[in-house]
C-alpha cells in the first residue's frame, strides 16, 4: 500500500482566528511544522501548537526559517554556512525546549520559504543545513523539495531525508517552484490542488505550468496553512487519499 504523510506550516500568526483554522487543519494533516520564533512564531503560539499537534496525533517538527518577521522569511539572505548552522540549531532547539514542556518531542525540520528555496538550489547552504540538523539529533528527518540539493545533503550526512511535494504550489518544467512574485504560483482551486496531489502521489507526477509532466517521488506533501480554503482543503484531501485506498500517516516510528 502506498503511503503518504500530509504535512503544513503553522504557527506563523498569533491572531486567535489564524490558531483555530490551524487547530482545525492539524485534526486532517499527519505531521505539522512550526515557526520557531524568527520569521514568525513565538513560545506562546508554539505552545499551544505543540499541545494541538500532541492532541491529534500529528508529529511535530521545527520550521525554521531567516530572521526576517517583515518579510515573512521569505526574502533571500546572504549568510556564511556557519550561519546557517547557528539559525537552524538555534530556532530547532527553541521548538524541542517547548515541546519538552508538554512532554512531546521533535521528528523532524522543515527549513521554511526563502532558506527552503536556496537549499533547493545550492549545495553548500544545504550542506550546512544537514550539518546542523544532524549534530542537534541524527534521528530527525529533514524535509526538503523533491530532486533538491537539501535531500541530496540530507542522505549524504546520514540523515533520513523526506522528499516533499506541494499540494498548492505551481511547478515548473525544472521542478521548482514557481516564485510567489509570479501570477498563479499559489494555486487557489479545490479541485485543481487534489488533482495535483493525486496525480503526484498516484502517478508519479505534476504538471508544470509549462505543460510538461514533472517526474517526482514524494514521501510527503505539503499544504500551506496560510493559503486561503486550507481547512477545506486539508479535510478534502485526506478524504480523497483515503478513498483511493492511500495510507496517510507521518513518517518515522
Amino acid at each position: 500500500m502506498t503511503r503518504i504523510d500530509l504535512n503544513c506550516d503553522v504557527g506563523e500568526s498569533s491572531d486567535p482566528t489564524v490558531l483555530s483554522a490551524h487547530e482545525h487543519i492539524i485534526e486532517s494533516v499527519t505531521s505539522v511544522n512550526i515557526a520557531c520564533g524568527w520569521h514568525a512564531g513565538n513560545p506562546e503560539v508554539m505552545r499551544r501548537l505543540v499541545q494541538i499537534a500532541k492532541a491529534h496525533g500529528a508529529h511535530i517538527g521545527a520550521h525554521p526559517g531567516y530572521r526576517d518577521p517583515e518579510g515573512a522569511g521569505r526574502r533571500e539572505h546572504s549568510l556564511s554556512a556557519s550561519d546557517i548552522e547557528n539559525l537552524i540549531a538555534y530556532q530547532l532547539s527553541a521548538l524541542a525546549g517547548i515541546a519538552a514542556l508538554e512532554g512531546a518531542g521533535v521528528s523532524h525540520v522543515k527549513p521554511h520559504g526563502a532558506l527552503y528555496n536556496t537549499a533547493a538550489g545550492d549545495r553548500g547552504i544545504a550542506e550546512a543545513i544537514a550539518r546542523a540538523v544532524r549534530a542537534v539529533d541524527r534521528r530527525l528527518i529533514l524535509y526538503g523539495l523533491a530532486g533538491s540539493h537539501l535531500v541530496e545533503a540530507a542522505r549524504a550526512n546520514g540523515l533520513h531525508a523526506a522528499a516533499e511535494a506541494f499540494a498548492d504550489r505551481a511547478y515548473r518544467a525544472d521542478g521548482t517552484l514557481v516564485p510567489r512574485s509570479l501570477a498563479g504560483a499559489v494555486l487557489d482551486d479545490e479541485a485543481r490542488v487534489i488533482k495535483q496531489v493525486m496525480s503526484l502521489v498516484c502517478d508519479g507526477y505534476v504538471t508544470s505550468v509549462e505543460g510538461q509532466r514533472v517526474s517526482l517521488t514524494v514521501e510527503t506533501v505539503c499544504l500551506h496553512g496560510d493559503t486561503p480554503g486550507a481547512v477545506r482543503w486539508a479535510a478534502s484531501l485526506r478524504r480523497a487519499l483515503e478513498q483511493a485506498g492511500i495510507h496517510v500517516a507521518a513518517l518515522g516510528p
